[in-house]
């Protein structure tokens, strides 16, 4: 699968210029979630230009890493030497402090917004015509509706489509967990395949053509539509949604032992950077800079966004309540199959 995406060329002279100069060559790795391939292709080059005109001589390359999140935050621990994360969800981010003491506990008071650069909610990607006349969390419920999306067990683009439906039922409800639960149930009951990783479901949806729906991000249903065919496709948001924000930071250390700790901050900073957003908000994700926003209404459709925090109580309540072994999720999935 392919998106835009910048695409660099060194040519074999100014390689072999840059050899018998001895400059320095500088790696990063960027561990990052699994529907992020084609983003970061796009914003690495700009970046890896901006560093050697500012470090004359060091050539800056930065590596890809891709996988569900909360797998890549485990190959971390057991030994993945990563410099930077971009991640999906807090949580992959936090257990780095919380189980191998790699970054500090107020990590996310190094970068603005959360540290969070740019943010997404969660949208779905129909068949042409919408033959099912899917237009909110509600019809995702229905007898005969097949759903694609991936594992919550594995996945934080699984677990803010679990949590965005939830939300959703409990606003439509008033709050009624019994009835909140009823609907949870027959909407677990729908999913035809729980794939490992964001990138997977899409697989599976469009290549395989399973599903009526496939769930994931906003900008993943936006950039498979534009790969596959804006006639074959339809993207739908609901009205009402959750925040889904996406965490970075630089692994302190892994930069200490790799002496990569001012490029893995600069990278980070840069995309922040007008350039950097201007590039993010070309993928469907949001940004929090209210002027480029408005000059992008089109791409985004309003919706209403709720917090993790707010209706949840914060990431470690959902991962105790929800996700834990034998926990919400375990117990609807049980009553699904019952």
């Amino acid at each position: 699968m392919t998106f835009p995406m910048v695409k660099k060329c060194v040519t074999g002279v100014a390689f072999s210029l840059l050899l018998a100069s001895g400059a320095q060559a500088t790696e990063l790795m960027n561990s990052s979630y699994d529907v992020s391939r084609e983003l970061f292709e796009a914003l690495n080059v700009p970046f890896e230009q901006q560093w050697v005109k500012q470090h004359p001589g060091d050539a800056l390359t930065i590596k890809q890493s891709h996988a569900g999140s909360s797998k890549q935050a485990l190959a971390i621990l057991q030994g993945l030497k990563a410099d930077v994360v971009t991640y999906n969800q807090v949580t992959d981010v936090q257990i780095l402090h919380d189980r191998g003491n790699l970054i500090p506990a107020d990590w996310q008071k190094r970068l603005p917004n959360n540290s969070s650069p740019f943010y997404s909610t969660m949208a779905f990607l129909v068949r042409k015509g919408n033959p099912k006349n899917i237009h909110g969390w509600n019809d995702l419920a229905r007898d005969g509706v097949k759903l694609v999306f991936p594992n919550p067990k594995t996945s934080g683009n699984g677990r803010y489509t679990y949590l965005a439906a939830w939300g959703a039922a409990d606003l439509a409800d008033g709050k009624d967990k019994a009835k909140t639960e009823q609907f949870m149930t027959q909407f677990l009951k729908n999913v035809e395949v729980f794939d490992t990783g964001g990138r997977g479901a899409t697989t599976t949806f469009v290549e395989r053509g399973l599903g009526d729906v496939l769930i994931s991000f906003e900008s993943e249903v936006n950039n498979i539509r534009n790969q596959y065919g804006q006639d074959d496709y339809e993207v739908v948001v609901p009205e009402n949604n959750i925040l889904a924000e996406f965490p970075v930071a630089w692994v302190d250390k892994n930069v200490e032992k790799n002496h990569t700790r001012q490029a893995a901050q600069d990278y980070l900073n840069y995309l922040y950077s007008p350039q950097a957003q201007q590039i993010i908000t070309q993928f469907y994700y949001r940004v929090n800079n209210p002027e480029l926003m408005a000059k992008q209404q089109g791409r985004f459709p309003h919706t209403a966004l709720f917090r993790v925090e707010d209706a949840f109580g914060g990431w470690d309540a959902v991962m105790k309540t929800h996700f834990a072994s034998g926990g919400e999720l375990d117990k609807l999935l049980a009553a699904g199959r019952g």
